[in-house]
C-alpha cells in the first residue's frame, strides 16, 4: 500500500469542468467551490467530519440547474476515493454513525467492498421535491450518494429516522455519511493485507 492516499482528478464535460483533490488522511480542511452554495456546505461538512482534506474547483450549467454539477462533483469524488484508497490493505473497511442534528437524525453504515450499492430510504413525503436554500433539490442529496457509492466502490445503507426541516435532513445524512466513511478508511494496526477473506477489495 501506498504510504500517500491522496488524489487528483478532473473531469469536463459540455456540462461542467471539475477539478478536484483530495487527501484521505488529513484533517478535514477543505476548499470548496462548486457554484452551488448549499452543496459547498455539504461537501465542506463531509470533509471536515470524514477528516478528508479536500478541493474543489467545478465550473458548471447551473443558470439551467444544479444537478449537471452536483451530479459529476460526486462522480469526480467517487473516482478519488477509489483511487486514494488503492489496494486498501490495512484499512478496517467497515464504519457505522448514527448523526443527530437537532429534530434530524441519520444513519449511515459504510462498506469499503469494491461492491457498488446504495440502500436510502426514510426521507419524508416532499424532500425531493423541496429546494433547499432556493437552489437544491432535495432528490439530489440520494443522488450525489448514488454516484458516490458506484464511483468509490462503496456498499452504503443510509437511512433517515427522524426530521423535520430539510435542511437539517440533508446535513445529518451527509454528516453520517461522512462520520462512518471515516471509520471505514482509518488504517487499523491490526489489520494484515486486505480485510477480505478473498483476498482482494
Amino acid at each position: 500500500m501506498s504510504s500517500s492516499r491522496t488524489a487528483t482528478l478532473t473531469r469536463a464535460t459540455s456540462e461542467s469542468r471539475v477539478e478536484l483533490s483530495l487527501d484521505l488522511d488529513g484533517t478535514g480542511a477543505s476548499t470548496i467551490d462548486t457554484g452551488v452554495p448549499f452543496y459547498d456546505h455539504m461537501l465542506t461538512a463531509f470533509a471536515k467530519h470524514s477528516l478528508t482534506d479536500l478541493t474543489v474547483r467545478a465550473e458548471g450549467d447551473v443558470e439551467i440547474d444544479a444537478h449537471h454539477t452536483v451530479e459529476d462533483v460526486a462522480i469526480v469524488l467517487g473516482d478519488a476515493i477509489r483511487e486514494a484508497l488503492g489496494d486498501k490493505a490495512g484499512i478496517s473497511r467497515y464504519g457505522d454513525a448514527l448523526v443527530p442534528l437537532d429534530d434530524a437524525l441519520a444513519q449511515a453504515v459504510v462498506d469499503i467492498s469494491g461492491r457498488p450499492y446504495l440502500v436510502h430510504d426514510g426521507e419524508p413525503d416532499g424532500f425531493a421535491l423541496h429546494l433547499i436554500a432556493g437552489h437544491f433539490t432535495g432528490s439530489l442529496v440520494r443522488h450525489t450518494f448514488e454516484a458516490i457509492s458506484y464511483h468509490a466502490g462503496l456498499t452504503v445503507h443510509l437511512r433517515v429516522l427522524a426530521g423535520r426541516d430539510p435542511h437539517h435532513i440533508a446535513e445529518a445524512e451527509y454528516k453520517a455519511f461522512a462520520r462512518a466513511f471515516r471509520q471505514a478508511k482509518a488504517l487499523d494496526p491490526l489489520v494484515r493485507g486486505i480485510p477480505s477473506t478473498k483476498g482482494a477489495l
